[in-house]
């Protein structure tokens, strides 16, 4: 089990920095459309800087092994933080990454709980509570 949950930790990782690889090149435009108008910053530079901050958890995620709970839930964290992004694509109907529809849209909303899940039983932090229980 253990191993089947490092190698979870490390795919993780290794999507979430390839992800932010894009954020900084080829997919930029994409992720500037779903940067909520709310939002206080230039969607330029909430683009550039989650992209860093993606990168910087990847790299997290498969090197810091002695912290890799503390490293799931900060993970965890930053996944329903970005969430607001997903539910402004899917409520003002903004295509990008293929979601072309409102039901793709939709669909996707259901993912980023997955991701939250991943990245804490991937991390042993949902096991790390339960121990401290």
């Amino acid at each position: 089990m253990r191993f089947v949950q490092g190698f979870a930790r490390v795919a993780l990782g290794i999507a979430l920095g390839y992800a932010g690889f894009t954020h900084l090149t080829s997919s930029r435009l994409e992720f500037q459309a779903q940067v909520p108008n709310w939002v206080p910053f230039s969607a330029d530079f909430v683009v550039l800087a989650s992209g860093v901050v993606e990168i910087v958890l990847g790299l997290a995620l498969v090197f810091l092994v002695k912290y890799q709970v503390q490293v799931g839930w900060v993970v965890a964290a930053f996944f329903v933080a970005i969430f607001p992004g997903n539910i402004s694509q899917y409520v003002n109907g903004i295509d990008a990454f293929g979601l072309d529809t409102d039901r793709a849209r939709l669909v996707r909303l259901f993912f980023q709980p997955l991701l939250v899940a991943w990245a804490l039983w991937a991390t042993g932090a949902w096991r790390a509570v339960r121990r401290a229980r």
